[in-house]
Order: C-alpha cells, then sequence, then structure tokens
C-alpha cells in the first residue's frame, strides 16, 4: 500500500524567480505565472518513460531541466506497459544461462519488423539494450527476471522478479528520481510550437490549463510525447481499415510532437504501420503481456479449438483473431501461469479473468462445448511433453503445460496498440530534417519516433527503445546546451489551492473510504471556520503517476468550490469517482 500525506495550505506565489522545489513534491499545486517567460538548459516534451529517462540523464550530465507534461499526470503509455523490456547479454541473462547474443536481437527485430527497420538504429538499439538495464538497476529498478517474448529466438524480456505489470514499478522508481534531481514537471502545460532561430531549435511556447501562454527559451528541446494512438482521426487518415477500432493508449497519446516537428522541417518515416495487440481484455482494454504465453497460455477461439501459434508476432496474431467467430479468442491457462505473475493475479481481482475448477467448468461459463475444450488441452500438453507442437509449429513457451486447476480464461480482441512511425532521428537523437540534415537543438525519443521498429514492433521493445533513446536523447542534449551559454533555470511558480467560496461544515478532522480501481482507499477531511483547508489522501493502491493526477488536479478544486461536485480525472475516472466518494463520506460526518 502507499501512503501519501499531501496538503493544501497557504498562498505560495513568487512569479518568475528561480525555482525550487516544492517542500512536499506531491502536493497538488496550480501553475500560476504572472510574467510567462522563462527558461532552462534542456526543455523536455513529455513526461513519459523516454522523456523521464531523458531528464535523469540531462541533469546528471550538469544541465537544469524542465518538463512539460500535457497531461495532470505523468506516465503516458509507459505507465499502461505490462511485460518488460528487451536486452540481450545482460547479467540477469548470464545469471540463468540463457545464451542470447546482440546479433540475434538485431535479427529478431529486424525480421519482426517485416525487414524495413533502420538498421542503424536497431544496431544501436540492440547494443546498448543491457547497458539500459545496468543503468535501471543503478536507479533502484528491478528488472531481474527473464521471461520469453514473441517474435524472440531467446528469453530477453526483462521484468520485476514478482511478475508486476513494469509500467506500474518503471514509472515510480523514475519520478522518484526526477525528485531527487529537484526536476521540475510542469502538469497540465501543453506544448504548442518550437521556436528556432536561424533553422536553430531555441525554445518552446506553451499553455497552461487557464489558457495562458508560456515561452520557454532552452539551448536544446527534446520531443518525448509519444505516438498518437489515441487520435482517432490521425490514425485513420494512415490507415482506413482501422477505422472504428478501440485503443489502449492514454488520452494524451495525439501525435503533437509529430506536428511540431514537421513545423519546423522535421521528416517522418513509416506514419503508415500501425500495430494492434492482440491480446486486449475485450471490456477495459486492458493489455494482457505476451509473457502470458510465454508461460505457457494458449488461444481458443468460441469453438474451444486453436487456431494459430500463440508466439508469432503481433500483427499475425491479431489478423487471425480477427477471422475467428466473433472476432475474438480467449488465452487459456491453469494455476501454475497465474500464480507466475503478481500481473495476472491483480488483473483477476479486477474481474476481467474467467475462472473455472475444472476445465469442464470453465467450458460451461464460456458456452464453449467441455469435450472439445478438454481435447484441445490434451493435444497441447502432449505438445510440451514432447517439446513439438505438430499442429501449429509453435517453437517457444514449450516449457509449462496447462495441467494444474482450476483454469482461467481471458477474452481478447486486438486494439491499435502503437504507431510504429513518426519523427526521423538518428542513432544520436538528433531530429533529422526533409533535406536529410539534423535540426540544430532538436532531440527526440520514444515513440514519437519512426524507424527503430519498421512494420511491427516486438513485445518488450517498446520500454527498451524509451530507456535506451531517452538515454541518449538526455546525453547528446545535454552536451549540446553545453556549447552554449548556461541558461538560469526560471520557472513558473506554483500556489496552493484556497477556497473561493465560504463552506459550511463543523470544524473537525473527519476521516472516511472507499473502493478505489485497485482496492480500497482512505482520505482526511480538514475544516477550518466552516471551509474545507486541507485533504489528505491517507492510503491507496491506485495506479501511480494515474493518482497523482487526480491529487494535484481534482482535489484544489474541491476545496476551491467546496464541492465534491467537479470534474473527474480523464484517464483515471475509476480512482477520482472513488476519491469523491470519500471525500463525501467525510464531510457527511461534517454536517
Amino acid at each position: 500500500m502507499k501512503k501519501l500525506f499531501m496538503g493544501f495550505l497557504a498562498l505560495m506565489l513568487v512569479s518568475g524567480c528561480t525555482s525550487k522545489p516544492a517542500e512536499n513534491p506531491q502536493q497538488p499545486e496550480v501553475n500560476e505565472p504572472s510574467d510567462t517567460v522563462y527558461s532552462a538548459d534542456i526543455v523536455i516534451i513529455g513526461a513519459g518513460g523516454a522523456g523521464m529517462a531523458a531528464a535523469i540523464e540531462a541533469s546528471d550530465a550538469g544541465a537544469n531541466v524542465v518538463i512539460l507534461e500535457k497531461m495532470s499526470y505523468a506516465g503516458g503509455n509507459t505507465i499502461r506497459s505490462e511485460g518488460g523490456l528487451n536486452a540481450a547479454e545482460t547479467v540477469f541473462q548470464k545469471e540463468k544461462n540463457i545464451e542470447d547474443s546482440v546479433q540475434s536481437m538485431i535479427d529478431d527485430t529486424y525480421i519482426g519488423g517485416k525487414e524495413i527497420n533502420n538498421m542503424e538504429l536497431v544496431t544501436y538499439f540492440a547494443e546498448n539494450s543491457a547497458a539500459a538495464i545496468d543503468w535501471l538497476t543503478s536507479i533502484n529498478m528491478d528488472v531481474s527476471d527473464v521471461a520469453q517474448g514473441a517474435g524472440a529466438t531467446y528469453p530477453r524480456m526483462h521484468r520485476p522478479a514478482d511478475g508486476s505489470k513494469i509500467g506500474g514499478v518503471l514509472v515510480p522508481v523514475l519520478m522518484k528520481n526526477l525528485e531527487e534531481r529537484q526536476i521540475t514537471i510542469l502538469y497540465n502545460t501543453t506544448a504548442t510550437e518550437l521556436l528556432s532561430e536561424n533553422g536553430e531549435v531555441n525554445g518552446v511556447k506553451a499553455v497552461n490549463k487557464n489558457g495562458e501562454e508560456l515561452v520557454f527559451n532552452a539551448n536544446a528541446v527534446i520531443i518525448a510525447t509519444g505516438g498518437f494512438g489515441a487520435n482517432e482521426d490521425l490514425y485513420v487518415k494512415y490507415r482506413p481499415d482501422l477505422k472504428g477500432f478501440t485503443t489502449t493508449n492514454h488520452p494524451g497519446a495525439t501525435g503533437d510532437g509529430i506536428v511540431m516537428a514537421e513545423a519546423v522541417g522535421a521528416d517522418t518515416v513509416d506514419t503508415d504501420q500501425i500495430q494492434t495487440n492482440p491480446t486486449v481484455e475485450v471490456t477495459t482494454n486492458t493489455v494482457i503481456s505476451e509473457s502470458v504465453r510465454g508461460k505457457g497460455a494458449i488461444f481458443v477461439n468460441q469453438d474451444g479449438k486453436r487456431f494459430i501459434s500463440e508466439m508469432l508476432t503481433r500483427d499475425v496474431l491479431s489478423t487471425a483473431i480477427l477471422e475467428q467467430p466473433g472476432k475474438y479468442a480467449y488465452m487459456i491457462l491453469d494455476q501454475n501461469t497465474m500464480d507466475s505473475m503478481k500481473a495476472l493475479q491483480e488483473n483477476y481481482e479486477k474481474g476481467i479473468i474467467t475462472k473455472g475448477e475444472t476445465l469442464a467448468d470453465l467450458a460451461g461459463v464460456l458456452e464453449i462445448d467441455a469435450d472439445v475444450l478438454e481435447s484441445t488441452i490434451a493435444v497441447w500438453n502432449e505438445a510440451v511433453a514432447n517439446k513439438n507442437d505438430a499442429e501449429f509449429g509453435r517453437e517457444t513457451g514449450l516449457d509449462v503445460d496447462l495441467s494444474q486447476a482450476p483454469y482461467y480464461a481471458i477474452k481478447v480482441s486486438p486494439a491499435v496498440h502503437y504507431t510504429m512511425g513518426g519523427i526521423k532521428i538518428n542513432t544520436l537523437t538528433e531530429v533529422i530534417n526533409v533535406d536529410g540534415d539534423s535540426i540544430k537543438g532538436l532531440y527526440a525519443a520514444g515513440e514519437v519516433t519512426g524507424g527503430l521498429h519498421g512494420g511491427n514492433r516486438l513485445g518488450g521493445n517498446a520500454v527498451a527503445d524509451i530507456m535506451v533513446f531517452g538515454r541518449q536523447a538526455g546525453i547528446q542534449a545535454s552536451a549540446y546546451a553545453e556549447t552554449k551559454d548556461k541558461k538560469d533555470l526560471v520557472l513558473p511558480e506554483t500556489k496552493a489551492a484556497q477556497p473561493t467560496v465560504k463552506g459550511d461544515f463543523k470544524d473537525g478532522t473527519y476521516e472516511a473510504s472507499a473502493k478505489g480501481r485497485n482496492g480500497e482507499l482512505n482520505v482526511q477531511v480538514i475544516v477550518t471556520d466552516g471551509s474545507i483547508s486541507e485533504i489528505n489522501v491517507l492510503q491507496h493502491s491506485e495506479t501511480a503517476g494515474i493518482f497523482d493526477g487526480v491529487v494535484r488536479d481534482m482535489l484544489p478544486e474541491v476545496i476551491q468550490k467546496q464541492s465534491v461536485e467537479v470534474d473527474t480525472i480523464g484517464g483515471a475516472t475509476i480512482s477520482s469517482n472513488a476519491v469523491l466518494e470519500a471525500i463525501a463520506a467525510a464531510l457527511a460526518q461534517a454536517k
């Protein structure tokens, strides 16, 4: 359980001065500058994994850094990452006697990408993947477990030892490292334009939540805004066949960085290469990691029959599932697989995994012929025993059969998941213009870029991408910034929330709880002089990063309005409603 003590106290506003970290970095704050011109050595657009990795490296190299984030929380799509990150020739592989190689990772990425990848990027990526693992370990991120991923010749998907979803662990670790370095994220701050002079990028225009335009002068800018998988108009423009598809992306993945880069002459590559993830739970759009199949899970259709090798690439699997009755499939797993991954246990608790004490019981719930399902599992178990999948030629994930009751099923169907195309970069993460030259002062990393993944991304390569190239962007941008006169770090100051109307409550301290997405959460409401003066989230198990936005943006509004009649936070509706329910219950005691 996580504990947060978050108060909204006195006015703290001194605009335009050199930024200082808040004494409590988790205190909800509102940007309210009076002087709208600010500065930093490096401005990073986007507080996802790539942006945060870049910020840490740039700060460690001596640059002062600010991150602009249009959402009310950090993490982007990284916070939603399920599986792990791929890397070859790592210390953890060697400990487990896994004989992987950089060349094998290069080959798998190239073949998986339909052989249209930029091979310079692929080579740099694979050659520096083990260093990314070492770096993550050095900043206290556990990636010691190694799993088999689809499209990989050898197990190389690194993840937390307890099988947790990697995004839910990685983002808090990166956030902690930002706080230790006193790196500021300006939330609800949407970058709108890159500033340039004589062909050199030297700043960013942005707009805050109040509609005020801000200007950030900089020696270098890093674009780490993610892809455009949440922008249906844009992905349908490139892929009309995807019209009507749901998406696994967070609401902020709308392609802003690509548009801004193109406006200063940047070239793009592979923008029509858009990936659907085949294993997306149909009711919640929750991504189910490839590593579940690596642990022995199989697909069956509504007839209870397997129809493909489950360890093929995402594009092939997506097509195959869409050809099945109802355009969905069930992932079948047993208790051994369930016990091996904390992420599966969490998904079961959320109610998106169906359970049967026996295969016949499970078949009954799924309305599948029990004899057919039992026969399918028997044939699969024999294939595992013989290490030979005669039906569909599956070559990996043949180590564990499905023989340990009870049994489980997850109903899945493809959804738009990842945009392989984007801004064209080189191995230095320099943005390349339409003439093939680098744009001075401009760097990009992560899903906003194109070229690395070609026509299809392998599972585990996205988190590896943002770590390898996010770090590189921070290193290269800071080296470039050093060639310029150092900028003072001048940022908008912030103020704590204050009531704008008078409340009508009894003074005192009140506590209440409600059920959030991941369990019970507890809040404390303090009433002073009849008005709500402070709200503390005492305990919760909600998703790190995303829940920060609830605290930062929604709770100040409750204090300002002295009411729970406020808007919920996009991407965190269940958590928002739970907090509001708990606050209402606490306030009921204050009547």
